[in-house]
């Protein structure tokens, strides 16, 4: 209801209803005004543009919320102190140093939806999904079955995802780099 009222549909009917109400004023609408009035906000309402639709988030906003995910990923783990085995919480933090070397460069992100959409699944999906899953199941459960291998084994299938993610972002800045390199060289 509050985003109608300032919608450009109410302003126009607004205005219609204005030169509604100014006929009656100068009796032009008659005895009919109250309709007249009624029927140019309607008018000036349906006339209006439809208010503008926007489904792409600012990535500004949209890096901090995964910035924001993955670190309070990373507290929550190491909350969890001597439950989680030795070798998680290092492949965590590196596998949240190469995110945030993206996350870093939101418009770049933005521009690169493989990387981005490989990023939102690593934060938003893979990563807490694995922890979680290992952390769910019964310590004992946990190490019969050998569940700290599997996790391990996942924490290293995700950051080699995470590599080659990276990899390809940063591979137009080695690109261009190089570029320049060999321009300076041709110049002299």
């Amino acid at each position: 209801m509050l985003r109608y009222l300032g919608s450009w549909k109410n302003l126009a009917g607004c205005v219609g209803g204005l030169v509604g109400l100014a006929l009656h004023l100068f009796g032009v609408a008659g005895s009919y005004w109250l309709f007249v009035v009624a029927g140019l906000y309607g008018f000036g309402a349906l006339i209006a543009p439809p208010a503008k639709v926007t489904l792409v988030t600012d990535p500004d906003q949209e890096a901090a919320f995964l910035r924001t995910e993955l670190f309070s990923l990373l507290t929550k783990v190491r909350g969890f102190g001597g439950r989680v085995p030795a070798d998680v919480l290092p492949k965590l933090e590196r596998i949240a140093e190469v995110l945030n070397g993206m996350l870093a460069q939101p418009r770049r992100l933005r521009s690169d939806p493989d990387a981005l959409h490989a990023v939102t699944r690593l934060v938003g999906t893979d990563l807490p999904l694995s922890v979680q899953t290992y952390l769910n199941l019964p310590w004992w459960y946990a190490a019969a079955r050998g569940a700290d291998g599997q996790l391990t084994r996942q924490l290293d299938l995700l950051l080699a995802d995470a590599e080659r993610t990276a990899s390809a972002f940063h591979e137009a800045d080695a690109q261009r780099q190089s570029d320049h390199t060999r321009y300076l060289e041709e110049r002299d």
